[in-house]
């Protein structure tokens, strides 16, 4: 016979949710009328070649490591879109070209977790967990960071994008998790009556495991409410687009209707370019460019809340300098990150770029790493999440103090446009 703890685990998993107890606390509903200052985390599962983002094209070692997928040179045809003399944008990254100008994009180059694993499924737990080495961590970096902000939080505060939650949310804390594209509002198990009255009569109670059962239920059913308004709103008769920019559509509309959204996470696949990587066209470029389209369409979505919105997009690890044999890349090290939003000091790259000559490179063959992960997320928690010292190294432990180089990427608020971009 089923535990009443495996049962609400059940009833949640159904409902598309995971709720956990967390006492009254979590279940108070946040104040609308404050500004919420909001994270959105976008995670590049695969290892994307930050190299081929952020191009340096101003490095000949760049060039003559890449005779074949090397994005060429600004001015030239499928030219890297150029940031500072330095740095290009691959040109399928174009949509954010008008957030670099009005300086609420800025990139860290050389970053990435310190750890050398080149294992997918390491980097990304410890990149999750935010202990790089250590596979004891029970929870995640993102979930010890809900637990650090001041609440009360409802358990719509953090939200996940998926069919189920994410190591970096996972923990104590409850996480509110949707499908992505059209299944996000398509009926689920829990929505057939004859189960759902089954479930209601089992938690008809007032204990912890009836409240979070409860709780998870009315936060289902209003996402689903939410969501089906939006994409009625929006179709106006066409079909929705499918894919990222359909989510994060999805998310801009939540976090109109429901401003205490705090914490949003997204997972995207697609980027292990081993072969047939492509240069400014081909494999990486048609992933790049919806993932591109997605963040301009969140950015203008969330309108006003944009200014008080910090988006971080990063992976597990880098990738080689050198191409394969195949055209690709293979498993590396170092990376870029990428920040955007309202109080993002924008228009730079940020970070301590280390070159790509042969005496430069990490184990003779990688981008070295002069700015830990943590580090950078570090200044986006602090100055941004207004986490203080005691804090971080919950949400961090062990993490190195950011590097002069990083250490202004977050400002005060400004006016950052967005309508008409």
């Amino acid at each position: 016979m089923m535990l009443r703890r495996e049962l609400l685990k059940a009833s949640a998993a159904a409902a598309g949710l995971s709720v956990l107890p967390i006492g009254a606390r979590g279940w108070a509903a946040s104040n609308p009328q404050e500004a919420t200052r909001r994270l959105v985390v976008v995670f590049l599962r695969g290892a994307v070649d930050g190299l081929n983002l952020v191009v340096p094209h101003s490095e000949p070692a760049y060039y003559a490591a890449r005779p074949t997928i090397a994005i060429p040179r600004p001015g030239q045809t499928g030219g890297a879109l150029d940031l500072d003399g330095r740095f290009g944008l691959h040109p399928a990254l174009a949509p954010l070209q008008p957030f670099w100008r009005e300086r609420s994009l800025a990139f860290i180059h050389a970053a990435g977790s310190p750890d050398p694993t080149r294992s997918h499924f390491d980097a990304q737990d410890y990149m999750e967990s935010g202990t790089p080495g250590r596979k004891s961590t029970p929870d995640g970096w993102m979930n010890r960071l809900l637990g650090q902000l001041p609440g009360p939080h409802s358990s719509t505060s953090a939200v996940a994008f998926g069919p189920t939650v994410p190591r970096m949310l996972s923990g104590r804390l409850a996480v509110a998790n949707i499908p992505t594209g059209r299944a996000a509002n398509r009926p689920m198990a829990i929505d057939r009556p004859l189960l759902n009255a089954a479930f209601d009569q089992l938690y008809a109670g007032h204990d912890d495991m009836s409240l979070a059962y409860k709780e998870g239920v009315r936060t289902r059913a209003k996402l689903v409410a939410d969501l089906q308004e939006d994409m009625k709103e929006a179709d106006n008769g066409a079909p929705s687009p499918v894919g990222f920019s359909t989510d994060t559509e999805h998310l801009a509309a939540l976090v109109a209707k429901d401003p205490a959204v705090e914490l949003a996470f997204f997972d995207l696949g697609g980027w292990d370019t081993h072969v047939s990587e492509g240069s400014s066209e081909g494999q990486l470029a048609g992933h790049l460019k919806p993932l591109a389209e997605g963040l301009a369409v969140l950015a203008k979505g969330l309108g006003a809340q944009y200014r008080d919105t910090v988006i971080v997009v990063l992976s597990e690890f880098g990738r080689t300098v050198h191409e394969n044999g195949n055209r690709g890349t293979d498993h590396g090290h170092g990376n870029v990150l990428w920040v955007m939003g309202g109080p993002v000091k924008g228009g730079r790259v940020y970070g301590d770029w280390p070159g790509l000559e042969e005496a430069a490179l990490y184990q003779n063959r990688d981008l070295a790493i002069t700015t830990d992960f943590r580090s950078a997320l570090s200044v986006v928690l602090s100055r941004h999440m207004r986490l203080g010292r005691r804090a971080l190294a919950t949400v961090f432990p062990g993490a190195p103090p950011a590097p002069a180089a990083v250490a202004g990427l977050i400002g005060i608020k400004h006016s950052a446009k967005t309508k008409g971009i």
